[in-house]
């Protein structure tokens, strides 16, 4: 059983306030959204409704001007660059930018994704000790190494000069490398909230302007033609899309999504049955993304990388459909874990109302490329600190997978545990971790008295904020065309939920494989309007006759005909 939600009403703006809104045109429920959401100037509100900003200059970025320069030595010299990325969607896309950048400036470019499983997350020595054997001059990292100081050292002592790029949470110390640009490091004036992609695209538009202004290049490649690889990993990692640069890169992205001129993402597009104009930040995150990450889940993310990189139409084609059955295989054994886990970690004690702090759960049978998943859906089911870990006695070294809850910041709690771990870094609610398997009794006690003594006093419970309250006539087509302007959402500029209150059930069935997932008809006594809840199919039976509603408010397009429709987010009885 899902923990309830606490739902939280955003306050009404102070009286009159709409009305200036609705002078700059401004719909009055979007102009109240707009406002609790901290645009409390209608001009800037406006401003920010039409997309008005430009993106920065990438100079600006710490360490950027020494990494060009190295970066335009090793391009002239014929030096052999090797670009170090990561498995998931943000590290790929990241690889195939730059990979694609540094080809059409000339370079001898190579690129190297490590294996999940036998090689984990970001840099490890055996990797660079055999890349300077091999010849690699510079190795520049993409979404990963701000946490790599031992192994930037081993690099350097092998004979490499390291760049890092990334855009993970820094840690006490900054690597000895050659340039480091992260925009979190002190010291840095550029957008502090990029993707790993993000972070990528300021460098190769830096190389880019530097060959335009320096060499009077003539361009083969622009810093657009990259924004549909920026789209696809920004949106995939859950950066931040309030920040305006972040809305400025997805919006163009977007736009070069749907123009699908790359070969990969044409193919992808069409594997998934997806026509391109169909393309959204909800296409990238359930459909696209999933697909790329599905190759470093489960086999190697050299064969998403590939896709990408690739104008082959019969490689691409038969790419694409081993990424959606690979994705496929995942959703199966996401679901298979899921259940193994709940039973493995104890959790029935929380459907008893004992509370623990965190959910650890580590065995040999974990998927290695599934367990952020599993440990994710633990987290949202039962709303506490989770942590899954493939244990591997063979190795004799385990990795684990971190999802947190608001209240804890899983990246602090595994510094205070550094001790214990080979390596360790993410963001405040989700991380990853190598140990060593006789330390794993220690660290799980550990972070448990971390989680205690964090959360104590606590009352730990999800919350669903509720933009605006509305009666059910008030969701109309002329409301959805006004919420559309926000986009595009995400992460921090989430879509807008709405609430109506007091509506009468006139059907409630279970639909999907298992009946999983809960189809709704219901009324306020004159409107009848349809919803899907998605896996609630269990509330089938046993709904109240008055309830009300938590809901998004979408456009549903069948057979040429557009009805609106509630994706309902949660039910509770009407008072």
């Amino acid at each position: 059983m899902a923990t309830q939600k606490r739902w939280r009403f955003a306050p009404l703006p102070p009286h009159g306030v709409i009305a200036d809104y609705e002078t700059c045109g401004i719909h009055p429920i979007l102009a109240q959204i707009l406002y609790q959401r901290g645009f409390t100037d209608p001009t800037e509100a406006q401003a920010f409704l039409r997309g008005e900003s430009s993106l920065g200059d990438p100079f600006k970025l710490k360490g950027m001007a020494a990494a060009v320069a190295r970066i335009r030595t090793a391009i002239k010299r014929r030096e052999v660059i090797i670009v170090y990325g990561d498995f998931d969607a943000d590290g790929v896309t990241s690889t195939a930018l730059l990979v694609s950048v540094l080809r059409a400036l000339g370079a001898n470019v190579r690129e190297y994704i490590p294996d999940r499983v036998d090689e984990g997350y970001g840099l490890n020595d055996a990797a660079l000790i055999a890349l300077a054997k091999a010849g690699a001059k510079l190795v520049i990292t993409v979404d990963c190494g701000i946490r790599s100081l031992h192994e930037v050292e081993t690099g350097i002592r092998a004979g490499l000069d390291m760049i890092v790029t990334d855009h993970h949470s820094v840690g006490l110390e900054i690597p000895r490398a050659t340039a480091v640009i992260n925009p979190k490091q002190a010291g840095c004036k550029g957008e502090p909230m990029l993707a790993g992609v993000g972070v990528t695209f300021k460098l190769a538009s830096a190389l880019i302007k530097a060959a335009i202004q320096q060499d009077r290049w003539q361009p083969t490649i622009t810093p657009d033609d990259l924004l549909d690889l920026v789209a696809l990993g920004t949106v995939a990692d859950l950066v931040p899309l309030d920040r305006p640069e972040n809305r400025a890169l997805v919006a163009g992205g977007l736009a070069r999504l749907r123009e699908a001129k790359r070969p990969g993402v044409r193919a992808l597009l069409d594997a998934a049955g997806l026509a391109p104009d169909k393309v959204d930040t909800t296409a990238i995150g359930f459909i696209l993304a999933p697909r790329i990450n599905a190759a470093g889940r489960l086999r190697h993310a050299r064969l998403a990388y590939e896709l990408l990189i690739s104008d082959d139409p019969l490689f691409l084609s038969e790419r694409a459909k081993q990424l959606s059955d690979l994705n496929e295989e995942r959703q199966r054994l996401t679901r298979q874990m899921h259940d193994f886990a709940r039973t493995h970690a104890g959790l029935d004690v929380l459907e008893r109302g004992t509370a623990v702090p965190l959910i650890f759960a580590a065995d040999a049978d974990f998927i290695q490329g599934i367990v952020g998943l599993v440990a994710g859906r633990l987290t949202e089911e039962f709303y506490r600190p989770s942590i899954v870990v493939h244990y591997d006695a063979e190795k004799g070294e385990s990795h684990g997978s971190c999802r947190s809850i608001a209240e804890f910041d899983i990246t602090a709690a595994l510094d205070q545990c550094a001790d214990l771990l080979i390596r360790h870094g993410g963001h405040a609610q989700a991380a990853g971790f190598a140990i060593h398997n006789d330390n794993l009794p220690h660290f799980r006690e550990h972070m448990m008295g971390i989680a205690e003594a964090s959360l104590r006093g606590l009352t730990l419970q999800p919350s669903l904020a509720i933009d605006a309250d509305i009666p059910l006539a008030a969701a109309d087509g002329a409301l959805y065309e006004a919420l559309q302007l926000l986009q595009p959402c995400g992460n921090s500029m989430t879509v807008p939920i709405l609430s109506s209150r007091r509506l009468k059930v006139l059907e409630a069935r279970g639909v999907g494989k298992d009946n999983a997932h809960l189809k709704l008809s219901f009324t306020d006594g004159k409107l009848i309007r349809h919803g899907i809840a998605f896996r609630m199919g269990e509330r089938a039976e046993g709904l109240p006759p008055l309830i009300d509603l938590a809901y998004e408010l979408v456009l549903n397009e069948w057979n040429g005909n557009q009805r609106l429709e509630f994706i309902i987010q949660d039910i509770r009885p009407s008072e």
